[in-house]
């Protein structure tokens, strides 16, 4: 097993995961204040499911004998309304998605079938919340902003 580049590909997802718990965090403080109580919910629980990927991908890193890197972040695309902030968040979810995807077919190679199961897993949690974020826009595009923020 060639740890080194495993602890690369797991560190760079956890760059992502990192940031998106960031990310999320702070829009669920920016829809709290805006009075979108149910939205900030949504996104408050979203950052902990980033936080919960990140720890799983920490533990394996260190498991591996690696350091886990958590001093470098994505820069933060922070909306102001909460369009922009599920727009933002849908690109943040696409840009993890392609890397899972490469990352797992870097770790596949040496056959470490548990870090590429924890990949596996935060793929199907990212393509989830990809479905629902794209969901949620058709849904705005369909009733309008005004009727969404009511439901």
């Amino acid at each position: 097993m060639h740890n080194s580049s495993i602890i690369k590909s797991l560190n760079f997802q956890l760059i992502n995961e990192l940031s998106a718990a960031n990310q999320y965090f702070l829009h669920s403080k920016i829809c709290k204040n805006l009075g979108f109580i149910k939205m900030s919910k949504k996104e408050y629980k979203e950052s902990m499911e980033e936080m919960k990927h990140a720890d799983q991908l920490i533990d394996r890193i260190l498991m591996l004998n690696g350091k886990p890197n958590m001093k470098i972040l994505r820069q933060l695309k922070v909306g102001k309304n909460i369009i922009e902030i599920l727009r933002n968040d849908l690109k943040l979810e696409k840009i993890s998605q392609i890397t899972i995807k490469k990352e797992i077919l870097n770790i596949n190679k040496f056959n470490d079938f548990i870090s590429q199961n924890i990949l596996i897993n935060i793929l199907c949690d990212t393509e989830k919340h990809i479905y629902w974020l794209e969901t949620q826009l058709k849904l705005i595009k369909k009733i309008g902003i005004s009727h969404y923020i009511q439901l």
